[in-house]
């Protein structure tokens, strides 16, 4: 297949691919879906080899946010009966996080619902990552604490702080319609200030909230413009008590050939898989290891994720090997240049300018009879994913931090 063949060849050069070619990714059948993979795997196996890095959620504050974001169980207003706490004390936290790298998360994610960290809330999250990097200096630290304000990101890099995680989620031109409390500017905004602080950025997406093809495809090349580390790729859990609890439009094919698409745009970046892979990908989820080369371990925030052991498991059989904290996660020259690939890592910087979010690129050819066969397509999908929705996949989490019950780390 010519498409494949040369996205291996740009991916395998770091040349970003055009807009439409990101596109046809997505427009792909499910006969070319093994070829799809393959092709990405190829791509990711030149810059990660056969590794997958696992990371760990700590809940340092569950539920009661103010933000009305629709996907989102601890949102204004939701109705989601889950764990409802406030701030975490530091050995709570760090307890919480050793049991995750005992299991062998290399990096600990701390998280804390809210629209962003106060002043003393920063304190509190220093205390925290010195209670983690304490009981093990080779952890990583992620935070992820909302929208930042001015010094707060230094203050964090100052605390121990490896990196910070602020997801863009959708597209600029659709956030609206998913979050009104804060913009999309703001979250851009947030990632920029980490990464001008020194913190390896981490942001990403959620698919499956119905956006188009064209925006997955703009929110990921935004994504590559911010050059973030590593790029989360959530599929949406459909939270009964949201906005969004019947957003049942996934298939396990169309969450492979979203993640394909993200490879392809951001061949040499840590590409996670995120929320919902056990609820989407399901039977599937060793074929996201051939594209994807880094996943949570165990629970999430507010839902249960397949046991920890399971992942191991998975990792295992499927031919991969858990990165230890000894190796470096991001290729040679990303990782020599502080993670900061700048335009210099993409190739295809002409092509990004030639055909960026302003051009109107749509899918190949852009015939009205070629739309109409598309849209067909989307709604067969949509269809099917509705017939196969695994509603008793969602599952509250009751355990691990905020409890007095043990993780499945």
């Amino acid at each position: 297949m010519d498409l494949l063949d040369t996205l291996t060849d740009k991916g395998l050069r770091r040349e970003l691919p055009t807009r439409e070619e990101a596109l046809a990714v997505l427009a792909t059948t499910d006969d070319e879906l093994l070829d799809v993979v393959a092709a990405a795997g190829r791509v990711r196996r030149q810059w990660f080899g056969r590794r997958v890095k696992l990371n760990y959620l700590v809940n340092l504050k569950s539920g009661l946010c103010p933000e009305d974001c629709s996907y989102c169980s601890q949102r204004l207003g939701s109705k989601a009966e889950i764990l409802k706490y406030t701030w975490l004390k530091p050995e709570q936290a760090a307890e919480a996080a050793a049991a995750g790298v005992a299991g062998g998360a290399k990096r600990v994610c701390l998280v804390a619902s809210g629209r962003g960290p106060t002043d003393r809330d920063i304190d509190r999250v220093a205390d925290t990552i010195a209670a983690i990097k304490d009981a093990d200096e080779q952890v990583e630290v992620c935070a992820c604490l909302g929208l930042l304000s001015d010094n707060q990101a230094e203050r964090l890099k100052a605390a121990g702080a490896d990196a910070y995680n602020h997801n863009l989620n959708t597209s600029e031109s659709t956030y609206g319609e998913i979050t009104t409390t804060h913009t999309y500017a703001d979250r851009v905004d947030t990632v920029t200030k980490a990464h001008g602080a020194g913190l390896s950025a981490c942001s990403g997406l959620i698919a499956g909230m119905g956006a188009s093809d064209e925006d997955l495809v703009d929110v990921v090349y935004a994504l590559r413009e911010l050059d973030p580390d590593s790029v989360p790729v959530n599929f949406l859990i459909p939270f009964e008590g949201t906005p969004l609890a019947e957003e049942w439009n996934l298939t396990p094919q169309r969450c492979l050939r979203i993640l394909a698409m993200v490879r392809f745009v951001c061949p040499d970046i840590e590409v996670r898989i995120a929320g919902g892979r056990e609820v989407h990908l399901r039977s599937m989820q060793p074929l996201g290891l051939h594209i994807a080369n880094s996943i949570f371990l165990g629970d999430y925030l507010t839902s249960e994720g397949q046991a920890g052991q399971a992942d191991l498991d998975m990792i295992k059989d499927a031919g991969f090997e858990v990165e230890g904290a000894e190796q470096t996660t991001l290729p040679r020259h990303r990782a020599s240049a502080g993670g900061c690939g700048g335009a210099s890592a993409c190739g295809g910087h002409e092509e990004q300018t030639a055909c960026g979010t302003g051009g109107g690129c749509g899918p190949c050819g852009g015939h009205q009879a070629d739309q109409a066969d598309e849209a067909e397509t989307a709604t067969t999908e949509t269809e099917a994913a509705e017939d196969e929705a695994r509603t008793d996949l969602v599952r509250v989490r009751r355990r691990g931090a905020g409890t007095e019950l043990a993780p499945n780390a």
